[in-house]
This record gives C-alpha cells, sequence and structure tokens, in this order.
C-alpha cells in the first residue's frame, strides 16, 4: 500500500508539472491580486499557472492587521469579493468587514475551482525572454534549493505573459530591469520601490498603476505600488481585488490580441 500511495503522489503532480510547461499565464505569488486574477484569467478558459514560493498561497492576508485576523474592503470591490465566496459585513463607514482567514481561503479555492495550476513551495528565479527581446515564461526552482543556496540548476516553462504579484518587493520587475538594463513603461523607466503608508493613495495607486510594464510582464497589487513609486496602504484590501480585476482583463486582451 505505501508504494501504491507513492506512486500515486509522484504521477499525479508530474502530469500536472509536464503539462505546465506551456501555459497562457504564470502568475509569480499567490497574494489576493494574484489569486484574483489567476481565477478570472483561467475562468475564461485560459491555461494558469500560479507559483507561490510559501507552502500556502495568500500572502499577507492571512495576518489580517498585527494578527487580529479582521480586514477592510470598499464598498467599491464588495462586489468582486462576494464573487468570490468573501462573507462580508457593513462596517458602517463606506467599507465593508471579511475575516482575513475566510477571505484568503475563498480566493484560494476560487482560484482552485477555476482550474489554476497552484504550485507552492516554487519560487520564480528569473525570465526567459524570446528572440523580439520580450518576456516569455518564467525560470522556477525548489524554495528550499534557494533558501539554503543550493547550486542546482532550475527548470522553464514558457507563458504569454507574466504577473508579478510578489508584493512589496516586486521581486521580478527589478530583476528584469536590474539584470538587463530595460527601461520599463513606468514613471521612472524602473522599480523605485513603494513610498510610505497614506490608505486613500495606497488603493487608488495599487489599481493606477497595475498593468503592463514591459513587452509579456504585468505587476499587481503591491508591486504595482512599488513599480509606480506609489503609497502603501495596510489592511484594506478592496484595491488588491480591483488591481486583480484589472490586471485580468489586460492579460486576456493580450492573449487574444496575440492569437489573432
Amino acid at each position: 500500500m505505501e508504494s501504491v500511495v507513492s506512486s500515486v503522489i509522484i504521477n499525479s503532480y508530474f502530469k500536472k508539472l509536464e503539462g505546465s510547461l506551456d501555459a497562457d499565464v504564470a502568475v509569480v505569488g499567490g497574494g489576493p491580486s494574484g489569486l484574483l486574477a489567476a481565477a478570472l484569467v483561467a475562468e475564461k478558459g485560459y491555461s494558469v499557472n500560479l507559483y507561490e514560493r510559501n507552502t500556502a498561497p495568500g500572502g499577507g492576508m492571512w495576518g489580517g492587521a498585527m494578527m487580529f485576523n479582521s480586514i477592510l474592503i470598499e464598498e467599491s470591490a464588495a462586489s468582486i469579493a462576494e464573487e468570490s465566496g468573501i462573507n462580508l459585513t457593513d462596517s458602517g463607514a463606506s467599507n465593508c468587514v471579511a475575516d482575513s482567514v475566510q477571505a484568503t481561503a475563498a480566493l484560494i479555492n476560487r482560484a482552485c475551482c477555476s482550474g489554476v495550476r497552484i504550485f507552492n513551495c516554487i519560487t520564480v528565479e528569473d525570465l526567459t525572454f524570446n528572440n523580439s527581446e520580450e518576456v516569455s515564461g518564467v525560470v522556477i526552482n525548489w524554495s528550499p534549493v534557494l533558501q539554503k543556496g543550493m547550486m542546482i540548476d532550475p527548470l522553464m516553462t514558457m507563458a504569454t505573459a507574466v504577473l508579478d504579484a510578489t508584493g512589496h518587493p516586486a521581486e521580478i520587475a527589478t530583476r528584469l530591469a536590474g539584470k538587463n538594463g530595460v527601461k520599463l513603461l513606468t514613471k521612472s523607466s524602473g522599480v523605485p520601490g513603494e513610498r510610505s503608508l497614506n490608505v486613500e493613495l495606497g488603493e487608488r495607486n495599487t489599481v493606477e498603476y497595475t498593468g503592463e510594464i514591459y513587452p509579456g510582464l504585468f505587476v499587481s497589487g503591491m508591486s504595482a505600488c512599488a513599480a509606480g513609486g506609489g503609497y502603501r496602504m495596510g489592511p484594506i484590501f478592496g484595491g488588491m481585488l480591483l488591481s486583480g480585476s484589472k490586471v485580468a482583463a489586460e492579460i486576456i486582451r493580450k492573449i487574444e490580441n496575440t492569437r489573432q
């Protein structure tokens, strides 16, 4: 029986891995904007891989505010939240309250049910370019390999669009600009990093700076703030959901234009 259990797990996982080597979209980071964007693109019938370096997707949403597991979501994003299965209650201040654990679980469930292939414990360490020097995929490795500094070569997966949803560091956009000396479609032509906290402006910046910043590379959530030099916003997540919805629509348009 023990060998049967191992065989089923190995065969199932490697079937998923092999089927992921050519995808429409690779999402890097499983925070709220990345999870929602992945789900919305997959719901349109496109193939989506989501890579999360930790054991569980969800990013900072799990912890709420200073481990108080209640979060706020603006009324402007309430419909997106409810469509994702997030339970909301009215705060009486133009915001809704959600349980951070239930909200995160709901977003993960939506992504899984939509057909997103989630690979946890895998880190995206680089990007691939096609002959036109457009982003054409990601370079992946086991997270423990990189954490231990082991010299083990990675694997590559191809994608029409790559989404940097890595959060505050905007790791993929930063690596692209730093390693290749390219100019990004941002105000600074690079990744200046996010400014200090301003809830109202931070929420606005998160959505405003979401989009394609280099051919084939998109940013959302706090990665968008970092790329655009916007403010951070704290434990309020409506902007994250609106950002995920916006970038999904842009990625879908790119895929459709590529296929014409």
